[in-house]
């Protein structure tokens, strides 16, 4: 590898001077660009090349891997977006050569655990957009998350909601939750020590008196300042981690939520209502 000094070339950067300066025993050296901005950088940073110009041209950060035009499997990287993952790994916008964009973790990328939009995935995304699957219209696709493809659906009660694939498919949910709330109306109604009408309460939104996220099993963590979300049935409370960003924890939330799902659709199927 070429030695760092005087005149040597990155990119959009040329390098006129070292400084007095260390960055974790690495010299620093003052770095000039094309278009006359001035930037410095440590002799690690240069030989990583993961910096190219003073920030003019770039939409890569300081110091962030570009992995720009690089392609991973199906997916080319195109730009880094100002998201961060639970694990403060960059998000890059990139497009699948199915045509779609995503936004995918650079750990990911790079780590070959994400190769398509999800076009290659198992089971194969369907195009349920437009369709009808009972009271439910699917409006758009909401992405994968454990391993099902989910679909954003409009009910007809006025209702939305987010439903996986293989359920829409298998007919298993067929409403937003309104019909086994018809089925399910004395609110002292207990169905293996749980209360039907308590989480059909939850899954409609409605909060504890508690309750300051707007989120039910959401709350702020002061001392290490995360979010936290968790989920209880039948007397256990799971945890479903820390986040900084509100979104994120009431995302983890939604997706802990599917043990209702699965819980409700059951006893639905025990009591021989045949649909939801």
């Amino acid at each position: 590898m070429e030695t760092i000094r005087t005149g040597y070339k990155t990119g959009r950067l040329t390098v006129e001077e070292p400084t007095e300066q260390r960055k974790g025993g690495y010299v620093v050296w003052r770095c000039r660009c094309d278009c006359g901005g001035e930037i410095l950088l440590d002799t690690r940073c240069l030989k990583r090349g993961t910096v190219t110009d003073c920030g003019c041209a770039a939409k890569v950060r300081p110091g962030q891997c570009d992995i720009s035009g690089r392609r991973f499997g199906k997916l080319t990287a195109i730009q880094p977006t100002e998201e961060r993952s639970a694990r403060g790994s960059a998000v890059w916008l990139c497009r699948c050569d199915c045509g779609k964009e995503v936004h995918a973790e650079a750990g990911q990328l790079l780590s070959g655990n994400r190769k398509s939009c999800g076009c290659l995935s198992r089971p194969p995304l369907k195009d349920f957009a437009g369709k009808r699957f009972g009271k439910l219209t699917v409006t758009e696709y909401a992405g994968k998350e454990g391993g099902m493809h989910r679909w954003k659906c409009a009910c007809d009660c006025g209702g939305e909601t987010v439903v996986g694939q293989s359920l829409l498919q298998s007919g298993k949910t067929k409403s937003c939750g309104c019909l086994q709330a018809a089925t399910y109306k004395d609110n002292r109604k207990l169905v293996e020590g749980t209360s039907v009408a308590a989480l059909l309460a939850s899954k409609d939104g409605r909060l504890i008196k508690s309750n300051k996220s707007g989120h039910n099993g959401v709350y702020l963590d002061k001392r290490r300042n995360l979010w936290v979300a968790q989920i209880t049935f039948q007397g256990k409370t799971k945890y479903l981690g820390a986040y900084k960003k509100l979104e994120q924890a009431v995302k983890a939330r939604q997706t802990g939520e599917e043990i209702y799902d699965r819980f409700l659709e059951r006893i639905e199927a025990d009591s021989g209502n045949d649909g939801r």
